[in-house]
């Protein structure tokens, strides 16, 4: 049943003093544009779009020679060019602070905490440019990193912008293949190591596979070494040098090299669960702009507040974390796992570094929740204004579970979008009413839509999720990709002119929206289109599920659900709770919701970043074979669904 109030409405007091607000008052004096509502102020950014992205730049005090155009070509998707006269640097806008303020909190999981200030973060990035200066390191190189979640990351990258280099990363939980399947792609000209990382109490060596892997990697001509877990040898990699000691004393003053709009910052990869991941391209204007908009507008960041998301280097989500620098935010890092010792981890750091925006994926949420933590009880969480949540759909128990047992005066803020354009289709909306298990609404300049199979908009009906507009952040392109068609094929051949985005969605009657999964994944019994996300919603309630995974089997000339569960310790899998889980399903969805078989497994396979991999899943029982294990995080767990007996029948 549909809630009848929604669960937080900001106060008249913090209404006064978002950001977003201050938007709409900078909107009356530049423009003389008085609009009433988010939802008119989205209309006026989509249709008014050079303005909407000028205004924003002005109001984000974007650093750069702006140029005369805001956008050209606007009919054209792909082949818009937004500020295509203009010249800036990434990093001359993220390192604007100055002083002994904390830029970087880090705290690692051993315990360990570092703080960085503004002026040791703006010298050390001198330090770090010139050394990759001192490398023969041009405008265009690639700077590719194997690394925790670290403040080296972080000056590495914003150096590499700084001289107009290209930075890519990934998790240090990549096996030699999972390395190679990105980094061969784009021939890295210095490759960034840990030692080593730690996680669940356990260390890792990163050295060893990284040696194996240059000797596949002949671009690379410099490797340096990060000293982090602490147990590993450098001098196991030939001629690799020490972070500290590459870093030497030579602080010659950073020049910002301007450069234009679509300059490549970032090479992102796509998940690479069914083939070799894409090499996304994404430019320095673009990502800039894009999460100006979204901390400050969306996220409501403001000067000197902590903001904290819980990621991996290997995801986009430390990219647009890198970025809330430029809004006089402080980043607050954390490396290892958010349950050691225990779930408490990451509200103890909320609370110790004082975190205004606390951002977790939506399986966190729940995980927390069936471990029966209550952190409103146990921790003061008084500094937490802002909690988001990305990564996979939020269900309305998980919303309402947050305002329930961890803050009831909080924004939650419920994003989704993805690596393809390094930032949300749709998000938070600090002004306006969060409902249970609704994201907001669309994100301002992104014309956002949901289509039919024939191209035609829905409303209160899933279907595609679509972008009828260009935006800043969408790709300069794919690496290795010179006419354009990978990417072409990728978003736009579904419908002409139309970024086509792979989300199964719906709009809501509060202007928000659901998403229900990737329409890849959308299941399709009887010929009826079902999201996968709400079947996980119903199941994942019953107390004995851990987690659970869908997908469809070809089966009699039709397609059939099966559904997986893995139960909490000890439990085994019965016709009893087979009916409770029917059931359920059956009464808060419909019959045809209802999977055709049940079957227990010990583990659920899933992304470096936690997503789990359905598409996977359904090439194994149909005797196919996956590709690209290595962008796995247990690739071992693809067996346990293998020739199974239950799916025989």
């Amino acid at each position: 049943m549909e809630p009848l109030s929604p669960l937080w409405t900001p106060s008249a007091a913090r209404l006064a003093e978002t950001r977003l607000t201050s938007f709409f008052d900078h909107l009356k004096l530049t423009r003389r544009v008085t609009l009433a509502s988010y939802d008119e102020l989205h209309q006026w950014s989509v249709t008014s779009a050079p303005s909407f992205w000028t205004e924003i730049w002005a109001f984000s005090r974007v650093q750069g020679d702006r140029g005369t155009r805001a956008v050209a070509d606007l009919d054209r998707m792909p082949g818009a060019r937004f500020f295509p006269d203009a010249a800036l640097n990434f990093s001359e806008n993220v390192l604007r602070g100055r002083g002994n303020a904390p830029a970087i909190l880090a705290t690692a999981e051993s315990g360990a905490e570092r703080t960085i200030s503004h002026d040791e973060l703006l010298e050390d990035v001198m330090r770090a440019a010139q050394a990759l200066r001192n490398a023969g390191v041009v405008a265009g190189d690639r700077i590719a990193a194997v690394t925790a979640n670290v403040p080296e990351a972080i000056v590495g990258v914003l150096a590499a912008a700084a001289i107009g280099a290209v930075w890519s990363s990934c998790s240090p939980d990549f096996g030699v293949q999972g390395i190679l399947d990105r980094f061969g792609q784009i021939a890295p000209r210095v490759l960034i190591t840990v030692d080593g990382y730690r996680y669940g109490g356990k260390s890792f060596d990163c050295l060893e596979k990284v040696g194996t892997a240059l000797k596949s990697l002949p671009s690379v001509q410099l490797v340096v070494v990060v000293p982090f877990e602490g147990g590993g040898d450098a001098q196991q990699i030939p001629g690799a040098v020490l972070w500290d000691d590459w870093l030497g004393t030579e602080t010659a003053e950073l020049i910002f090299e301007r450069r234009p709009f679509d300059h490549p910052l970032y090479i992102l990869y796509s998940s690479g669960t069914t083939g070799v991941p894409k090499c996304i391209v994404h430019g320095a204007g673009g990502t800039l702009i894009q999460h100006l908009k979204e901390h400050q507008l969306h996220c409501d960041i403001r000067p000197g507040d902590r903001v904290f998301y819980f990621t991996t280097c290997g995801w986009m989500m430390w990219n647009w974390l890198v970025t809330v620098l430029a809004s006089g935010a402080t980043i607050v890092l954390y490396d290892g796992s958010p349950f050691h010792p225990d779930g408490n981890r990451l509200f103890d750091l909320a609370d110790s570094a004082g975190i205004t925006l606390l951002g977790v994926s939506a399986k966190y949420i729940d995980s927390v929740r069936k471990a029966g933590l209550r952190p409103r009880d146990t921790h003061s969480l008084a500094s937490v204004r802002t909690i988001t949540s990305t990564g996979s759909p939020l269900s309305a128990e998980s919303f309402q579970f947050v305002y329930d047992a961890i803050k009831t005066d909080v924004h939650l803020a419920s994003m989704s979008g993805g690596t393809d354009i390094v930032s949300c289709f749709v998000g938070g909306n600090p002004n306006g009413a969060v409902w249970a298990g609704e994201i907001q609404g669309p994100g301002l300049g992104m014309d956002v839509d949901v289509y039919d199979d024939n191209g035609r908009s829905l409303a209160n009906t899933p279907g595609e999720l679509v972008c009828r507009s260009p935006f800043p952040s969408m790709p300069v392109g794919f690496w290795n990709d010179q006419s354009g068609s990978k990417y072409h094929t990728a978003y736009f051949d579904r419908f002409p002119n139309v970024w086509c985005h792979g989300d199964w969605v719906s709009r809501t009657a509060h202007g928000g929206f659901i998403v229900f999964g990737r329409s890849d994944a959308t299941l399709n019994p009887g010929g009826v289109r079902i999201g996968t996300a709400e079947i996980y919603r119903q199941v994942e309630q019953l107390p004995e599920v851990i987690e659970s995974l869908a997908v469809g089997q070809q089966w009699e000339g039709d397609e059939r659900i099966v559904l997986f569960v893995r139960l909490q310790p000890g439990l085994t899998l019965n016709d009893e709770m087979r009916q409770r889980i029917s059931d359920r399903v059956r009464q808060q969805t419909t019959p045809r919701h209802v999977p055709a078989r049940i079957v227990q497994v010990q583990d659920l396979p899933r992304t470096k970043s936690g997503k789990i991999v359905e598409l996977a899943v359904r090439q194994i029982i149909h005797g196919r074979t996956v590709g690209n294990r290595e962008a796995l995080a247990n690739p071992e767990a693809l067996e346990l669904f293998r020739d199974l007996p239950a799916l025989q029948r």
